[in-house]
């Protein structure tokens, strides 16, 4: 009879565990078999790969397998606060994902393991965590990323807004690129991929603080393979970087202040929807300081410029991708704007924030 008792107890042992809360409650991120029967019903089983499923206090990677694709490791982290979590286009488990995918491939590295760590809200929707996690899955699928391990925490009502993620990300560099905003140089041409200020202005909308109506949706996808067919063509590329908070105005005054050059840009050739020009008419905001989860900018040599334009637009990530502007030798440190109108202004680095958590 013990024998039959003991056997019974390791098979439900063994046996996964479907979660029957229907909110997260502090016994979720108390170590016990409310938490495990959460990891095991949300990630475990969602994520699905063998290096989580150990359940280790670390992922074990095996570096041979690493050194295959390049020579150099590229190791990054992002948190993600969205509010709302869900909005039009993405949510907050895809952006997660893509951001940190993007952080990676922007400095020329083949993203391959991420990290999940999420700090829950006692009393969130188990369906609406459910979600998100499946969000997570199907971008890092999309990226060809592999989400190895992770970390749950669970805090009183209102320590938190309902769920925030940590996503942390591991990528290897190809021999002989060397990305770094330290490389641009006079001359130089700059390039971005699409439209900007779409997440933004998705964001913006979805918070539902204004009676505006609209079918722009976040630009939020992974880049990764868009930066591969730029570097396949040209391996020579002096920087990119992904323009998230504070957009494209902040990205080019990294540029310039790094390499102590100046920039400038042409107003008529930057991709912008005429519902995010509205948008900002409106609200008096400025469309080049607004947040996008998909675009990045590049400065590559003249010369170059043509078949990297090409390669962009051969992809769907970079459809829409254009020639915006140039690098000058003066004035160093400053990005200026030709205007429709033919004047010219300075687009400074953006002081404070349009519109808090926006990523």
């Amino acid at each position: 009879m013990q024998n039959i008792f003991f056997k019974n107890l390791e098979k439900n042992r063994k046996r996964k565990a479907k979660i029957t809360d229907t909110h997260i409650t502090l016994a979720h991120g108390s170590g016990g078999k409310a938490m495990r029967d959460l990891i095991d019903d949300i990630f475990i089983s969602t994520f699905n790969n063998h290096t989580l499923s150990q359940l280790e206090d670390q992922a074990k990677l095996d570096l041979s397998k690493l050194i295959k694709f390049g020579d150099k490791l590229a190791f990054t982290t992002d948190s993600y606060v969205v509010d709302p979590l869900f909005f039009p286009g993405s949510n907050i488990g895809e952006l997660a994902i893509n951001g940190t995918v993007n952080d990676l491939a922007v400095g020329g590295a083949k993203p391959l393991y991420l990290t999940c760590s999420v700090i829950l809200e006692e009393g969130l929707s188990i369906e609406t965590l459910r979600e998100v996690a499946q969000s997570m899955q199907i971008a890092a699928q999309k990226a060809n990323v592999q989400i190895v391990t992770g970390d749950t925490k669970v805090v009183q009502r209102g320590a938190v807004d309902k769920l925030f993620i940590n996503t942390t990300g591991i990528g290897i560099i190809r021999p002989h690129i060397c990305i770094s905003a330290s490389n641009i140089k006079p001359g130089d041409a700059i390039i971005i991929n699409g439209e900007i200020g779409n997440h933004g202005t998705a964001i913006l909308i979805a918070r539902g603080e204004l009676a505006l109506e609209s079918d722009i949706k976040s630009d939020c996808q992974p880049l990764n393979e868009l930066v591969a067919r730029i570097l396949d063509v040209c391996p020579e590329i002096h920087a990119i970087r992904d323009a998230t908070r504070g957009g494209l105005a902040t990205v080019l005054n990294e540029f310039a202040l790094t390499s102590n050059v100046g920039i400038r840009l042409e107003e008529e050739s930057i991709p912008i929807r005429e519902e995010v020009k509205g948008v900002c008419e409106i609200l008096g905001l400025e469309p080049f300081y607004l947040a996008n989860e998909g675009k990045l900018v590049i400065a590559v040599e003249k010369e170059n410029a043509s078949k990297v334009l090409s390669a962009m637009k051969s992809h769907p990530a970079g459809k829409n991708a254009a020639i915006i502007g140039e690098v000058t030798d003066s004035p160093q440190g400053i990005v200026s704007l030709k205007t429709s109108f033919g004047a010219e202004r300075i687009i400074d680095m953006l002081v404070g924030e349009q519109l808090p958590r926006i990523c």
